[in-house]
């Protein structure tokens, strides 16, 4: 019995020595593993300002049912570059033109990648496209398609007549909607010329009608709310299984596949025309589809390109072209609607300049300089895309003594910097008159208006967008005396804002228009 004790004895004592060492060890493997899962937290890097988070989820609560708004408020309080955590990923808000130029200039390669997203994936082909390849030789190349075959200031040159034609189509329908009312749906309008121009430019004929399946309209908005949703599957990977019970997952599925049959249709369509190859002979004649089938069929791109890439680029080209132009010209009326004084400004200058005219031609565009400073208040009030698709960091760098390590994706809040005190003078009042005589631009190089991005990533198509808004815009004007419905005040006019990666009115515009004797 006492030889048990004592062996019972000598077993404590040595348990009792080892739970400290134990408890040593284990607390030194957790704060290890605490600081290998979470590079942020080390003690040698000086991180942006951020506001309390809560556990797991972190700061996705905070982002709200207008990320851009709820962001800039969060700004006010945490400074226009702060970082927050959705689940386990630092995110990066940057709110001022000084902190943008800082990304997307000083240091442009180091935040060129993309981030990961199960809805870009779903959406766009597993990043084929454009907007969403990840920084590397693929995305150089179909970059260069893009741009040299449709978006180059050559090729929007050559796209006049059918811009110009759709003019005329636009206001001959306006005309048919007054012989039965005076009210006009704008947005329907303004939708229906942009998807009929791109159409046109992009696949050679419109696409407007029903016989592929839903309307263009209706399949072309639910792509683009998809694509502003916050998944948080992409932050928290273990709570995936919510896209399935929410429905996500399934809505996903259903849009990526009525788009995938319909640009199905779009290439066997031109796969099948006469001539050689399937495609048109005379470059005079080519779309942008014949241009891709063609690059595909002789192996001039310098990469292999396959029937997902041409589908991939088509899609990205045919959503970003027709619903962020759209979008720029229902804001451009809401407020010109909202500022009676400012839509007489506009319309002196088009009338005096067009002259009596049947309809405004291109050629009058260079002369009307009210007309591109309206444009450029709009954007800089409403850019189409008011948190521009982020980007992701792959190299730590300081900012403004800041660091900022890798994997750290970066939303660019250009809605408010275009709202900024610092940058612009009562910055909530729309005043066109700021732009004249005024060198800012909104190409990428003035930072304080930056609506299509800069830098390695910058929309490539602001001149298609631009040249599309200011005939557009000139000629609603010019034919036609515009009021507010049922003779409420312009001030009291609905700027309620859809969700989505493009935000546009909530509700369609209407208004009341008088044919203007040319």
């Amino acid at each position: 019995m006492s030889t048990f004790l004592q062996f019972l004895e000598q077993r404590v004592t040595s348990i009792s020595l080892l739970l400290p060492l134990s408890f040593t060890v284990l607390t030194l493997v957790v704060i290890y593993l605490i600081f290998k899962r979470s590079p942020m937290s080390s003690i040698d890097v000086l991180l942006p300002p951020s506001p309390p988070r809560l556990p797991v989820i972190g700061n996705l609560l905070q982002l709200g049912k207008h990320p851009h708004r709820s962001l800039r408020s969060l700004a006010e309080t945490y400074g226009p570059i702060m970082l927050l955590r959705f689940g386990n990923i630092p995110v990066l808000i940057v709110s001022s033109a000084e902190f943008a130029r800082e990304i997307m200039k000083s240091h442009d390669l180091a935040f060129a990648n993309r981030p990961k997203s199960i809805v870009f994936e779903k959406l766009l082909y597993n990043y084929k496209d454009v907007s969403t390849a990840p920084y590397g030789e693929y995305w150089r190349q179909v970059k260069s398609l893009c741009v040299m075959n449709l978006l180059s200031n050559k090729r929007v040159q050559s796209y006049r007549s059918v811009r110009e034609e759709e003019v005329v189509h636009m206001i001959e329908k306006i005309n048919n909607f007054l012989s039965s009312s005076s009210l006009v749906n704008l947005s329907q309008i303004f939708s229906s010329v942009t998807n009929d121009i791109v159409c046109r430019v992009a696949m050679g004929r419109k696409y407007s009608g029903k016989d592929e399946g839903r309307s263009f309209k209706e399949l072309l908005g639910e792509f683009v709310e998809l694509l502003g949703v916050v998944n948080v599957g992409d932050y928290i990977p273990w709570l995936k299984w919510l896209g399935r019970v929410s429905g996500l997952d399934r809505r996903l599925e259903k849009v990526a596949k009525e788009f995938d049959s319909f640009l199905d249709g779009v290439v066997e369509e031109h796969v099948g025309r006469d001539g050689r190859h399937g495609y048109v002979q005379s470059e005079e004649k080519e779309d942008f589809v014949d241009v891709l089938l063609r690059i595909q069929e002789e192996n001039t791109a310098g990469f292999p390109i396959d029937r997902t890439s041409v589908k991939a680029i088509i899609l990205d080209t045919f959503a970003a072209g027709t619903h962020t132009t759209f979008t720029v010209l229902e804001w451009a009326m809401t407020e010109l609607l909202r500022h009676p004084e400012v839509l007489k400004k506009l319309q002196k200058e088009v009338r005096e300049i067009a002259n009596g005219k049947s309809f405004v031609t291109e050629d009058d565009l260079s002369k009307m300089h009210y007309l591109k400073a309206v444009i450029k208040e709009t954007l800089r009030l409403h850019p189409p895309v008011p948190l521009l698709v982020p980007r992701e960091s792959t190299q730590h760098v300081q900012i403004k003594g800041f660091d900022i390590l890798p994997g750290t994706q970066v939303f660019i809040n250009v809605w408010a910097i275009g709202r900024a005190h610092e940058s612009w003078d009562q910055p909530e009042v729309f005043r066109p008159e700021r732009f004249l005589n005024c060198a800012v631009d909104f190409r990428g190089h003035d930072f304080n208006l930056i609506p299509f991005g800069s830098g390695r990533r910058s929309c490539p198509g602001v001149e298609f967008a631009f040249s599309v808004d200011q005939v557009v815009l000139a000629n609603i004007v010019y034919k036609f005396n515009w009021a507010s419905p049922s003779g409420s005040k312009g001030e009291d006019l609905d700027t309620s804002e859809s969700t989505g990666i493009t935000v546009h009115r909530k509700f369609p515009l209407n208004a009341i228009a008088t044919p203007y004797p040319c």
